[in-house]
């Protein structure tokens, strides 16, 4: 558990947090598929450009390709295109309590995928927790008519959680020592040729986006929320596995009602302190379960022989 990993945490924490923010705002104008086709354009060509500044050795084997298709597919092109259409229809706020599940469908999946995480007591209590402050966090910003919102919006957010879980355990099963760069612009390139492919059948005609403001949405989800995200975020798997790793999806409502109370003058009540505990308590008890597992146990020390 280095410093240099906790802030890799805290910073993809920050970024992803406004994700959900950017995401509502570029889908006024464009169409879901689209606007995931040009943030992975943006990440990809900013991949590949600290690609050939890094000049990174790129894998030959048939088996580790086949894994970023995967990859390609459930990580990203798949749950960033659910998101994006549930956005259109529930509030953003909704959107990143259901992004929460993320954590309680990766220790499941990775219970029965990964010899190394297993289901303990401790991690399901904090990740039970930290879900209970997510809720916290967020319910402010849903009244009744939210959480009775559009029920397939709710659906798609949700399965794109499960994508998310499934492609986390396959990612620290199959893809662990690969380059963090290697792997975020190669799966970047997979997933965006897939939408060049899907979205003019699934948006036609096609509307591409025109306003500044849609542009530096989607430019910022691109380079920040998909380039430099997906090098962090690898890294972090790679690091601290799957569920560890997921706990970051407990952080985005912290980091939105943060912004808000700098950015908007929103006032800090006690949703935002209650939340944010249990949200930290969480993060403590599932790394602390882990080194209580790890740590070897001490020898008793020998009594004195009796003369």
């Amino acid at each position: 558990m280095k410093l240099k990993e906790w802030g890799i945490f805290g910073l993809l924490g920050l970024i992803w947090g406004t994700s959900f923010l950017w995401i509502k705002i570029a889908v006024q104008e464009v169409g879901p598929f689209m606007l995931v086709t040009f943030r992975l354009l943006f990440a990809a060509l900013g991949l590949i450009a600290i690609m050939l500044i890094r000049r990174q050795v790129m894998p030959r084997d048939r088996k580790t390709w086949l894994a970023f298709l995967f990859m390609g597919f459930f990580n990203t092109a798949l749950p960033f295109t659910l998101i994006s259409w549930g956005e259109v229809k529930i509030a953003s706020s909704l959107a990143s309590i259901l992004n929460g599940t993320v954590p309680l469908f990766t220790i499941v999946i990775a219970h029965f995928w990964l010899h190394d995480e297993k289901i303990t007591l401790g991690r399901l209590a904090g990740l039970i927790v930290g879900f209970g402050g997510v809720v916290i966090l967020v319910s402010r910003d849903i009244g009744p008519e939210g959480l009775s919102g559009d029920v397939l919006g709710q659906l798609a957010v949700l399965v794109a959680s499960i994508s998310y879980a499934t492609a986390i355990t396959f990612s620290r099963k199959y893809l662990r020592g690969v380059n963090p760069l290697v792997q975020a612009m190669v799966v970047a390139i997979f997933a965006d040729s897939m939408m060049w492919i899907v979205t003019p059948i699934a948006e036609n005609p096609l509307h591409f986006p025109a306003l500044p403001g849609t542009w530096f949405a989607i430019a910022w989800l691109g380079l920040l929320g998909t380039c430099l995200a997906y090098l962090l975020f690898f890294t972090l798997i790679n690091a601290w596995g799957a569920t560890r790793a997921s706990l970051v999806t407990y952080i985005f409502p912290v980091i939105g009602l943060m912004l808000g109370i700098i950015f908007l003058q929103e006032q800090a009540d006690w949703r935002l302190w209650a939340g944010s505990a249990l949200v930290v308590v969480s993060v403590l008890i599932v790394n602390f379960d882990k080194i209580f597992r790890s740590a070897p146990a001490v020898a008793p020390t020998p009594a004195p022989a009796s003369k």
